[in-house]
């Protein structure tokens, strides 16, 4: 599944959010959206899965066109995590998992013994099989964070689009949580706000300054004292690590610069 994004740009009340923005990412790579807040990767993942409508561009999945595409057969492309984990109503967790096949039923077909042993399988990746019972609206946000990502990986698609999707987690489900999905084996976007897991997760990156496209690289190319300086505003040592041969970034105080 390879997409391809063409001169994304999205304006609120005149006010332009994002613009010109030109992505490709490659058939099971793991590509990295950086940028501090406010510059732009929620937009540009809401546009891809249409929960804002872009004002210019094109979105390309596959060479087809993802922004015409009927809902249906677009939910069956591509899965998504966003950062919000707002439900109305209350389901129980194993309810919401399976609300991730419902692109592949017709209306009001009930769930078939595989429908329930992918549901099984989702619950058991992201280890809330204990909470298959509860209901979702009593969970901590974290948890609530899991069942979503359960949900999306019960949809199966060969595209997933992330939006911060582990910020509710502690350290230990973040990276248990992008183990599993680097290990899908599919293709994913994903917006990351911690730089130390993009650098270990991301095959290539693409970084937003105030709504444009600043930079794009290997997370060597990108993650330089110097790039995050000018878009971050902060300095930082940066190195390969030992154990992992990934870059490894140490943030550095005001009060420890010399």
């Amino acid at each position: 599944m390879r997409l391809q994004v063409e001169n994304l740009s999205f304006s609120y009340h005149d006010n332009n959010i994002i613009k010109d923005i030109r992505l490709n990412v490659e058939k099971g790579e793991f590509v990295g959206l950086l940028g501090p807040n406010g510059s732009g990767k929620s937009t540009v993942l809401k546009n891809l899965y249409r929960a804002l409508e872009p004002n210019l561009g094109e979105v390309r999945l596959d060479d087809e066109d993802l922004l015409k595409m009927n809902v249906k057969k677009a939910a069956q492309k591509v899965g998504v995590v966003g950062q919000e984990n707002y439900i109305p109503f209350d389901f129980k967790v194993e309810e919401i998992v399976a609300m991730g096949r419902n692109p592949y039923k017709r209306l009001f077909e009930g769930d078939t013994k595989v429908d329930k042993e992918i549901v099984a399988e989702a619950l058991k990746q992201t280890g809330i099989e204990d909470m298959a019972k509860r209901n979702y609206l009593e969970l901590s946000g974290g948890e609530k964070q899991r069942v979503l990502i359960a949900r999306v990986l019960a949809q199966q698609t060969d595209f997933l689009l992330l939006d911060e999707p582990t910020n509710h987690l502690d350290i230990h489900y973040q990276l248990q949580m992008f183990d599993l999905v680097k290990g899908l084996g599919v293709t994913v976007l994903a917006a990351i706000h911690d730089l130390n897991i993009a650098a270990l997760y991301c095959d290539r990156m693409y970084v937003l300054k105030e709504g444009r496209l600043f930079k794009a690289g290997t997370p060597e190319e990108i993650l330089t004292p110097e790039v995050i300086s000018e878009v971050y505003g902060i300095k930082v040592d940066v190195m390969i690590h030992p154990k992992t041969n990934r870059v490894s970034i140490t943030y550095l105080p005001k009060s420890l610069q010399w």
